[in-house]
């Protein structure tokens, strides 16, 4: 089976460079609702098992113009395993506030994984981000084992870098070798031994919106 990962579309925070973590949201911008029909569109004739999103506005709004376009009538399930990530005090600042404030956490939360310590920021780690994520696919790929069968799920930059990352079995060091998440970009792993291993199929995938990005696309 297939899992089809989608960042949610871009925000007013995203363009203004802030982080919106696990709690904070804003509203997609316009250019951000046609892009999600864009990528609909080019998701018609698909057939989906279920549509799955992150409780958080932006994500869920995405869900739903994603299935709307694609014309399907599935409901969009949300779940909280798809969440951003919650990063406590950086949440609601700009990432020039938080580099200021929060050096090495914020470095180390963008380049080095592996270091990266949220106990002061009274935020979540790594190691549980992925965990709940490999526990949001498994229980997919278990309830969908057939091979033809297909997810759509739509959460976050931060978030799926990391769970991605997990459910490939990239070492935390190693989670961003691939490079951040545009929004509304599409990302495809596939299993076959019912969500134990997870095999790379698309990364990134942004075509389809008909321009090139831009640099808060990736933030």
């Amino acid at each position: 089976m297939e899992i089809y990962f989608v960042r949610h579309g871009k925000t007013e925070w995203n363009l203004a460079g802030r982080f919106q973590g696990g709690h904070g949201d804003s509203p997609l911008l316009p250019q951000s609702l046609a892009d999600i029909k864009k990528l609909g569109h080019y998701l018609r004739g698909t057939e989906f098992a279920a549509i799955y999103a992150s409780p958080l506005p932006r994500a869920y709004q995405t869900a739903c113009g994603i299935r709307d376009a694609m014309g399907s009538q599935l409901p969009v399930i949300k779940d909280e395993r798809l969440r951003e990530f919650n990063l406590g005090k950086l949440e609601g600042m700009t990432f020039k506030e938080a580099a200021e404030k929060f050096p090495v956490q914020v470095k180390n939360f963008w380049d080095a994984p592996d270091k990266y310590d949220p106990t002061e920021l009274a935020g979540e780690s790594y190691p549980q981000i992925i965990a709940r994520g490999k526990s949001f696919a498994r229980a997919v790929a278990a309830k969908y084992p057939y091979p033809d069968d297909k997810v759509l799920a739509v959460s976050h930059g931060a978030a799926l870098c990391a769970i991605m990352g997990g459910l490939l079995g990239y070492p935390l060091a190693e989670l961003r070798k691939h490079g951040g998440l545009g929004n509304t970009s599409l990302t495809i792993l596939a299993t076959d031994d019912q969500g134990q291993s997870f095999q790379k199929v698309v990364w990134n995938q942004t075509d389809y919106l008909g321009r090139k990005l831009s640099a808060t696309d990736l933030l």
